[in-house]
C-alpha cells in the first residue's frame, strides 16, 4: 500500500471529493482526519467507513477560514494521529453571484474557505511537517482559477490565488523535504456543482467543453490525490495537475 500508516487531514472531508479522497487514502494505509464546518453526520459517516478499513480515524469540526480554528484542529489532529504526513486543502464552498451585484460578504466568504483557508492549514501542518524533514500538501483549485467563470469572480478570484500560493510555498517548504502541488478540477458530480449539472442550459455549456463529453466522479479524482500523497511523487513539487475530462476554457 502506497500510504502505509502515513497520517493525513482532508479539510473538507465530509462529503463529496473530501470523502472520496480520505476513503482512497485509507484503504492505501493512512489515517485520516476528517475536518468538517457543519455537517456531523456525513463526517462520522465517513470516519465509521475508513474504520471498517481497519484504518484510524476521526473527525474534527472547525471553519479553516478562520486562523486559530485552523491552527487548533491541525494541532489536535497531530494530537490525535501522532503527526502529520500529508494535508489535503479541499475545504470549500459557493456563493455565486456576478460581479456588479456582489457584496463584499459574499466575497469575503469564499475567499476566507478557499485562499485563507489553505494558507492557515498550510502554515499549521507545515511547522509540523518541517521537524520531520517530511510532507505532502495538496491543494485543491478549479478550472475555474485557470480560465474564469461568470458568475464566481470570488470562487474563481480564489481558486486562481492558490496556484500562485503553491508555487510560492513549494518554494519555501522544499528545503524540509516537503511536496506542495496543486489538483484542478473540472465538473465534478458533487452537491457544489449541482447548479450545473441540473440546468439543462448550463448543462450542455459546461459538456462541450469537456473533451470526454461527461462529468467526472468523485471516486474518478481520487487516485492523482494517492500519487500526489504517495512517494511515487516525490519529485514532483509546485505544479498543478488537471484532473477534469480535457476541459477547454
Amino acid at each position: 500500500m502506497r500510504l502505509q500508516d502515513k497520517k493525513a487531514i482532508v479539510t473538507g472531508g465530509g462529503r463529496g471529493i473530501g470523502r472520496a479522497v480520505a476513503l482512497a487514502f485509507a484503504r492505501e494505509g493512512a489515517d485520516v482526519v476528517i475536518n468538517y464546518r457543519s455537517n456531523d453526520a456525513t463526517a462520522n459517516e465517513v470516519v465509521d467507513e475508513i474504520k471498517m478499513l481497519g484504518r484510524k480515524a476521526v473527525a474534527l469540526k472547525a471553519d479553516v477560514g478562520n486562523y486559530q480554528d485552523a491552527r487548533s484542529m491541525v494541532d489536535q489532529a497531530v494530537r490525535e494521529l501522532g503527526g502529520v504526513d500529508i494535508l489535503v486543502n479541499n475545504a470549500g464552498l459557493s456563493r455565486p453571484a456576478l460581479l456588479l451585484k456582489m457584496d463584499e460578504e459574499t466575497w469575503d466568504q469564499v475567499v476566507d474557505i478557499h485562499l485563507k483557508g489553505t494558507f492557515n492549514c498550510t502554515q499549521a501542518a507545515a511547522n509540523h511537517m518541517k521537524e520531520n524533514k517530511y510532507g505532502k500538501i495538496i491543494n485543491v483549485i478549479s478550472t475555474a482559477g485557470l480560465y474564469g467563470t461568470m458568475g464566481q469572480i470570488n470562487y474563481a478570484s480564489a481558486k486562481a490565488g492558490i496556484i500562485g500560493f503553491t508555487k510560492s510555498a513549494s518554494r519555501e517548504l522544499a528545503r524540509y523535504a516537503i511536496n506542495v502541488n496543486a489538483i484542478s478540477m473540472g465538473i465534478i458530480t458533487t452537491e457544489m456543482t449541482g447548479k450545473i449539472r441540473e440546468d439543462e442550459k448550463l448543462k450542455e455549456i459546461y459538456l462541450s467543453r469537456i473533451q470526454l463529453g461527461r462529468f467526472g466522479e468523485p471516486e474518478e479524482v481520487a487516485p492523482a490525490f494517492v500519487f500526489l500523497a504517495s512517494d511515487d511523487a516525490r519529485y514532483i513539487t509546485g505544479q498543478v495537475l488537471s484532473v477534469d475530462g480535457g476541459y477547454v476554457g
